[in-house]
């Protein structure tokens, strides 16, 4: 059974990271795993996408445009603009953030409201699960945590043990770091029950 996902946001905001942990707990759970990524000017705030893809045999690690299951947006713009990516059913993650490229500050440009971009998934018969990913992070201490506050939610949707996924972020956060990342994971988990018990 195939999982593609894509992973995009602005530089500085974990989005490699976090696919880094995509692809690695695919290879834990026994798929063949791969992965690309375009950081274009992520030093400077340019968007950032990275395509992880999970197969019993993955030969490309690019899914096609509309084929993509999973998007993980760390940001509303970015979310907006990968949001045909999806294939019908597929599933968003939207942290529901802003961070307002040069055209909009400099008023050359409109951001779009937060309806206007959870419209797109609804034309496009997509679910979106919109997540207070950098709020929930602050308040554990760190905005910077987001990404994995969002890589929580994301492993409620997929057959693969918790603990798994524990074990590769422990992998790939700096020791001093792995407290706070993972309660982020789980602040991320128990969010989606919290939205679960919300919805009417």
């Amino acid at each position: 059974m195939k999982r593609d996902f894509l992973l995009v946001g602005v530089g500085g905001q974990g989005t490699i990271l976090a696919s880094d942990i995509v692809a690695e707990v695919g290879l834990l759970a026994g798929y063949d795993a791969k992965k690309s990524e375009i950081h274009g000017m992520s030093q400077r705030g340019g968007s950032v996408d990275s395509h992880v893809r999970w197969g019993a045999r993955v030969y490309s690690p690019l899914a096609a445009k509309g084929g993509v299951d999973y998007l993980v947006a760390f940001e509303l713009l970015e979310a907006a603009r990968w949001a045909p990516h999806l294939a019908p059913g597929g599933v968003a993650i939207v942290n529901r953030h802003r961070i307002p490229p040069l055209a909009v500050t400099r008023a050359e440009a409109r951001y779009p409201t937060e309806e206007e971009v959870l419209a797109r998934f609804a034309a496009l018969d997509c679910q979106a699960l919109v997540i207070e990913g950098t709020q929930l992070a602050t308040e554990l201490g760190n905005p910077a945590a987001a990404g994995i506050v969002l890589i929580g939610v994301l492993s409620t949707l997929l057959d693969v043990d918790a603990g798994d996924w524990l074990a590769v972020i422990a992998r790939r956060v700096p020791p001093r770091f792995l407290y706070l990342n993972r309660r982020a994971f789980n602040a991320g988990r128990e969010h989606v029950g919290v939205m679960s018990r919300e919805s009417p």
